[in-house]
């Protein structure tokens, strides 16, 4: 069967990820076929909303498929994960300024290509079973699909938090950091969609949506705020162990698993992206910095240590914080140069979708 299937019911168009087995994490392939499925049904006036759902139990999408990503790094220098990043962040800009409702049902594991699918649309629904991540550093890589933009909008730190340490969120707390719109427990999911099909969207939402169970990140505002407010990872961690709250120690010791490179490429990043404004420029920074992780050897190395051979003992370059310098970031934001401008046009004005 298709890796991606689409459908119609009522007025609803439905976008199904269908790579159970591999957590439906997305192939390039998928991303050419969603896009035009939502070219084909923006026009459709029998089209009045599309949902967006995972097939399987685990998750809505884990993100790309970085086993193709390694391989494709070690051994082309990633002209194939390029072109793919390049089309899939398309498809994210394209998600967010969607002139329909777009359902995105976050339910169990969300994680970067499945943020980029999800959580840029206009109706983005967590469940009891949500784990919205971005665990890009553990990798060696940066959260991208224009994830550095929403986190960059979450209250105080907590986009910054969420991004250097990979910690998946569940609903209340992906609410808190606006990563989702409203909750829905899983067991009301399939009463939800089929509702979808017959009612205006708000009527439908009205019936389902109801408060989720208490999150963890409100009650650590505090410390989380006070120590990734910090202007270099070096300080955010000595902060961290500076705290009288477990909670905060342990966060340091998860800092410094990750990718020495990637955490200070990533805090760079999201203060780079507070200051650009639109989603679409933010892209476009995020394709500048995901071309140049493919020539870090973090890259190949993480998904080696995590992945490939699952020993979870990567083997950074540079090994320490304080071996990367300023410069060795800057690389990471070098322009492409006049043979590929940016990847992606900034609309002029920006049309809210009304439901």
């Amino acid at each position: 069967m298709s890796d991606v299937l689409f459908h119609t019911s009522g007025h609803a168009a439905h976008i199904t990820l269908n790579r159970p087995k591999a957590l439906n994490s997305l192939t390039h392939e998928m991303v050419l076929r969603i896009d035009e499925a939502l070219t084909e049904w923006e026009h459709d006036p029998a089209v009045e909303v599309v949902v967006v759902t995972g097939e399987g139990e685990r998750g809505l999408c884990a993100g790309g498929d970085i086993r193709a990503i390694h391989d494709d790094a070690r051994d082309t220098g990633g002209t194939a994960s390029a072109a793919f990043w390049r089309d899939e962040y398309r498809l994210n800009a394209r998600i967010a300024r969607y002139p329909k409702p777009y359902a995105a049902v976050m339910d169990g594991i969300v994680m970067g290509g499945g943020v980029g699918i999800s959580a840029h649309g206009s109706v983005r629904i967590v469940t009891d079973r949500s784990r919205v991540a971005l665990p890009e550093t553990g990798i060696g890589f940066v959260p991208d699909v224009g994830s550095t933009y929403l986190l960059a909008l979450a209250p105080g730190e907590l986009g910054t938090h969420l991004a250097l340490t990979g910690t998946p969120v569940d609903a209340a707390d992906a609410l808190l950091c606006g990563l989702a719109d409203h909750y829905v427990p899983s067991a009301s999911l399939r009463p939800l969609v089929e509702d979808l099909a017959e009612l205006p969207v708000r009527e439908a939402l009205g019936r389902h949506v109801q408060d989720p169970p208490p999150g963890k990140l409100a009650g650590r505002r505090d410390w989380i705020d006070a120590c990734f407010s910090a202007d270099t990872v070096e300080d955010i961690v000595e902060r961290l162990h500076a705290q009288d709250a477990p909670a905060a120690t342990e966060t340091a010791k998860t800092l410094l698993t990750k990718s020495p490179t990637a955490l200070k490429v990533t805090l760079a990043a999201l203060r780079r992206a507070r200051r650009l404004g639109s989603l679409e420029r933010v892209l476009d920074q995020e394709y500048r910095v995901s071309r140049a992780c493919l020539r870090s050897p973090d890259l190949v190395e993480g998904i080696r240590a995590q992945v490939i051979d699952k020993d979870r003992d990567p083997r950074w370059s540079p090994a320490t914080l304080g071996d990367v310098t300023d410069a060795d970031v800057e690389r990471f934001f070098t322009p492409l140069g006049e043979r590929e401008p940016g990847i992606i046009a900034v609309p002029d004005t920006t049309e809210e979708v009304v439901w």
